[in-house]
């Protein structure tokens, strides 16, 4: 995709936060891609998520619990579905979507082209981990992008409060032998993310690297870096994100109000529920929520 040279020029003259290149404010949504939508919605619903709007043109449906927005996309953007969904795609805040798109390409990132309807809008996006994309989204405040490509569905609460205070921890992605260094890079040199000690830990499986992201405040959020086991025949073709990270102030209250509902936990020596967090027992072969206690929300 090629820009306008006056607008690359204003792009590298515009002050730029060294720590905070494309001015990370957050996670927007996380998108997962399936085939089978309705067993999906059934697994969100139980984690307090509703649905509250469709897609003027696609098969895809926003939910969405506190300020935590989930998008399932059962209609593909030209890639084959299969029953078992996958987390697709992770949408950034940003302050400027254009600028933070062209700043990720000069820093190295591989654009994709995006095809728009009429109406909808041009969100930029690169290459992320496998084959799942990274968005830029500048408009979450008193406007949003929900508000222009999205119908709200009838009667549905668009902003159903969040169970338990849940909010955006992070991200876990799977990566290939001996990559935890190329992807550290990759993260910090087109968002600015910094690696923490490896002494510093959250939730309950403190495997890996974590980076943290230059987000100020509340919409800090964090990417867990896996390899696999020393034993394990995986390679670099298993790459992908895997699973999301939800904060909560107390897990506990969280995993028996989630209980309720139907949601249920492992329970083993690995993944045992504490007061650092817990996992949710996998769904459709792949759907698990990881709880960790974060009292900043």
């Amino acid at each position: 995709m090629t820009s306008p040279l006056w607008t690359r020029a204003a792009v590298r003259e515009s002050i730029v936060d060294p720590a905070n290149p494309v001015g990370l404010d957050g996670i927007e949504f996380i998108e997962y891609a399936t085939s089978d939508p309705q067993s999906l919605g059934v697994i969100l619903e139980r984690m307090g998520f509703q649905p509250i709007a469709r897609h003027r043109s696609r098969d895809v449906t926003l939910y969405r619990q506190g300020l935590l927005n989930v998008i399932v996309n059962a209609h593909g953007n030209g890639r084959a579905l299969t029953q078992r969904p996958i987390i697709a795609a992770v949408a950034m805040r940003v302050r400027d979507a254009s600028a933070a798109y062209l700043r990720a390409l000069e820093r190295g990132a591989w654009g994709i082209p995006v095809q728009v309807d009429v109406m909808e809008l041009h969100i930029p996006v690169i290459h992320g981990v496998g084959n799942s994309r990274i968005y830029f989204v500048d408009r979450y405040d008193k406007f949003s992008i929900y508000d222009v490509d999205f119908t709200p569905i009838a009667g549905a609460d668009q902003h159903p409060p969040a169970l338990a205070n849940l909010h955006f921890f992070g991200l876990v992605q799977y990566i290939g032998r001996d990559r935890s260094d190329d992807w550290t890079e990759f993260y910090r040199q087109l968002f600015g993310f910094t690696q923490l000690p490896a002494e510093q830990r959250f939730g309950i499986l403190p495997k890996g690297r974590i980076l943290e992201s230059p987000c100020a405040g509340k919409s800090r959020f964090y990417i867990q870096l896996v390899e696999p086991e020393a034993s394990s025949l995986d390679g670099e073709d298993d790459e992908c994100l895997q699973r999301v990270g939800l904060g909560c102030p107390d897990v506990t209250a969280a995993v028996n109000l989630l209980g309720e509902r139907g949601v249920e936990f492992q329970r083993t020596p690995e993944a045992e529920v504490d007061l650092r967090g817990a996992l949710t027992a996998p769904h459709m072969g792949s759907v698990s929520f990881e709880l960790v206690r974060n009292e900043s929300a």
